[in-house]
């Protein structure tokens, strides 16, 4: 064997990545004792801002599958867990569309959730559950105590790493098209899910989705209002144009960069304009509930105001609650203080309304 082949160190990196693991998961059970392993407290970053670029290690990957084995410890016990993919829309950002490989289909990554007791033998509903933050993921310390309790409710749950989510590397961080393609992922998540399981009821899918999130939970009922039942908004950004004024300069950067929108908003603002959900108004048709806080630190309630706004000038349907400085700004109702828990138990209400599960909240 050359004393340099891949095979000489396959076994020290596996050891390492393991120990890395252990070492990453005795720190976090320690963080959990006392609260329960699928509480929630507010992470210190605002996920509706952008998260920094990975680099060129790989260090991104490592800690993602690192964060998917958590799910079988966070969730293990109640659910069938799996995470797969499937091809959305070409890449955009590529030039020459002649190159081999160009308009290939975009590989999408996508969890699945399904109750361990679940009767498979009738129609289920099915939630889409849209992950926040631009350039994020699904993440059990933000996620997992949300996915836990709808799961008990007898939900089904897709989730898409839509292009751009971090844990991937490089090249899928540098695939984002914010308010665009994303969008477009996370439905055909929705479509190969119901193709992969026949016990789901096309007529009883909803949509859920916080911050960026709710961005993408908002254009995806604007662009398909009848193939969704329900949708929730929590602290949604929904106004791109506002949202470049009150933010930093760094910030704008980032959107304008070649990879991302390509343009600042003072260039091009009808790009921006058209990736807002404020401009979409008029295509609601989907039983929708808004939620959003005064005193959100990340998108700010301006943003979520317009939106109210604009579904009220077009006289439109929804349900929204204004809350009033809550504890957990931008996180107020996904951390677990009581009134999170009561936001939260509303928010499920509401949602059984439309999809009948088969143990609603009482």
């Amino acid at each position: 064997m050359p004393p340099h082949s891949i095979s000489t160190y396959r076994k020290p990196l596996a050891a390492l990545k393991f120990s890395f693991f252990m070492l990453f998961s005795l720190s976090l059970g320690a963080h959990a004792q006392g609260r329960g392993a699928t509480s929630a407290s507010a992470p210190a970053s605002t996920p509706a801002a952008p998260a920094a670029a990975p680099g060129n290690d790989g260090s991104d990957i490592l800690l993602k599958r690192m964060d998917d084995l958590l799910w079988y410890q966070k969730i293990g016990d109640i659910a069938d867990i799996d995470k797969s993919e499937y091809g959305g829309a070409p890449n955009p950002h590529i030039k020459n569309k002649k190159a081999p490989g160009a308009t290939n289909p975009l590989i999408i990554h996508v969890y699945t959730f399904i109750p361990k007791k679940l009767d498979r033998s009738k129609k289920q509903p099915l939630l889409v559950y849209v992950h926040q933050g631009v350039h994020q993921s699904l993440d059990t310390t933000i996620d997992a105590h949300m996915i836990r309790e709808l799961l008990e409710q007898g939900y089904t749950i897709v989730s898409t790493d839509y292009r751009g989510s971090t844990g991937y590397g490089r090249g899928y961080y540098e695939d984002i098209d914010y308010g665009g393609l994303e969008v477009d992922d996370v439905y055909r998540g929705l479509q190969w899910m119901l193709d992969k399981y026949s016990f789901l009821d096309a007529s009883r899918v909803g949509i859920v989705g916080w911050s960026h999130g709710g961005l993408i939970t908002l254009m995806n009922i604007f662009a398909h209002p009848h193939n969704f039942a329900v949708a929730y908004a929590g602290v949604p950004v929904s106004d791109l144009v506002a949202r470049m004024g009150y933010e930093t300069e760094g910030y704008r950067e980032i959107y304008s960069a070649s990879y991302h929108l390509g343009e600042s908003v003072h260039d091009d603002i009808e790009e921006y304009r058209k990736r807002s959900p404020v401009n979409h108004a008029k295509e609601l048709d989907t039983p929708l509930l808004i939620h959003t806080n005064t005193n959100d630190e990340d998108v700010n309630f301006l943003e979520v105001e317009h939106l109210i706004q604009a579904l009220t000038f077009e006289k439109k349907k929804f349900e929204y609650k204004i809350y009033e400085n809550a504890p957990g700004g931008h996180y107020f109702n996904r951390i677990d203080t009581p009134l999170a828990l009561q936001s939260r138990h509303d928010i499920y209400v509401f949602l059984a309304k439309y999809l009948h599960p088969e143990n609603p909240p009482k």
